[in-house]
């Protein structure tokens, strides 16, 4: 096309020299802001994840993100090299080490943690008597999974008539309950709903408390030693089941991680090999980007009238929500004067 451009050696030598350093100097001058607006809390509420680098098991590099979820915004990111912690499986734990070393070392205490369910971040903060708690989504997205096997099997298709209602009676188990042992309560008093009986044994939970009705379909109802009964029995009443919606988080969820997860797509495409420091300073910048953007309000037509959006999420499996449209995005964190 005969456009005139700058060799790479060029932009590596201006990025060396000014962008990497700049970059480095600003998110360290918002990182102290964001500590010091956190430590005024009496105790802190975070919610850590990592995101690695490439798909699967071979990645090099992880990044642990720490994020304040009362005000959705991110605290600190630990970039994690595989070669580091001897493999790629250990990185998570590293990158919450140091994040909390971090958070330690401010003086920040903290109130409780949302993860995953990752196994060895569960051990950690269970021998260092940090409280713990578990995204809802996390589990729901892998009891649904095992809910499509069973639904597939033989004389098992009623069980595809439940699983809408199996999911939601996951998010409120954990958003309705006061402590640990009511949540196993509701969750348990699952399998007696699903024969229509709602009345139940723990008296933490007695009875359903949806109203009273006759069902137009008794149909739908499980029967006793159905092996469709059966197979839910086993599968959402086992003890590693019933021990993580225990821990299920009552109030905040890691969602907003998430989002800031796909923010970094646009800095650092998974496609692409980036050096650490480079790959450091665009998880930075995804960083400041996302602060700033945050709690953008909901755009209003010429009338007033508040802007939805049809979409089809992949996980609704061609069901559309309404998703409603921010105001445009702003870059001042780019407007930076020393």
């Amino acid at each position: 096309m005969h456009i005139a451009l700058f060799k790479y050696d060029t932009f590596r030598r201006h990025a060396r020299m000014y962008l990497e350093p700049t970059i480095i100097h600003k998110w360290g001058k918002d990182q102290e802001t964001l500590l010091q607006r956190l430590s005024q809390h009496d105790k802190a509420i975070i919610g850590g994840d990592m995101r690695a680098d490439s798909p699967g098991h071979s990645a090099k590099y992880g990044s642990y993100s720490v994020m304040n979820l009362r005000e959705k915004t991110i605290i600190d990111i630990q970039l994690v090299q595989s070669n580091e912690v001897g493999g790629s499986y250990h990185m998570e734990l590293e990158g919450l080490k140091r994040s909390l070393a971090m958070l330690a070392a401010r003086g920040i205490e903290l109130d409780y943690i949302v993860t995953d369910r990752h196994p060895q971040i569960q051990k950690y903060l269970k021998d260092n008597n940090i409280k713990q708690f578990y995204d809802i989504w996390h589990l729901e997205k892998g009891l649904s999974k095992k809910l499509d096997k069973i639904a597939k099997e033989k004389e098992c298709q009623e069980v595809r008539k439940w699983q809408r209602s199996i999911k939601n009676h996951v998010y409120w188990t954990a958003t309705s309950s006061t402590s640990g042992q009511e949540k196993v309560a509701k969750w348990k008093s699952l399998i007696n709903h699903l024969q229509d009986i709602h009345t139940h044994e723990d008296p933490l939970f007695p009875k359903c408390e949806h109203p009273e009705k006759s069902s137009t379909d008794p149909s739908k109802w499980l029967q006793p030693a159905s092996k469709p009964l059966y197979k839910l029995d086993k599968t959402l009443m086992n003890k590693r089941v019933l021990k993580d919606v225990e821990k299920l988080s009552p109030h905040h969820q890691t969602s907003s991680l998430e989002a800031f997860h796909s923010v970094i797509l646009r800095f650092a495409p998974k496609n692409v090999v980036f050096p650490y420091l480079g790959m450091l300073c665009r998880l930075y910048l995804a960083a400041m980007h996302f602060n700033e953007n945050a709690h953008r309000t909901q755009a209003v037509s010429a009338s007033g009238k508040p802007i939805y959006k049809i979409k089809f999420p992949k996980s609704k499996k061609g069901v559309c929500t309404a998703k409603p449209v921010k105001t445009g995005q702003t870059y001042n964190y780019g407007m930076y004067r020393s």
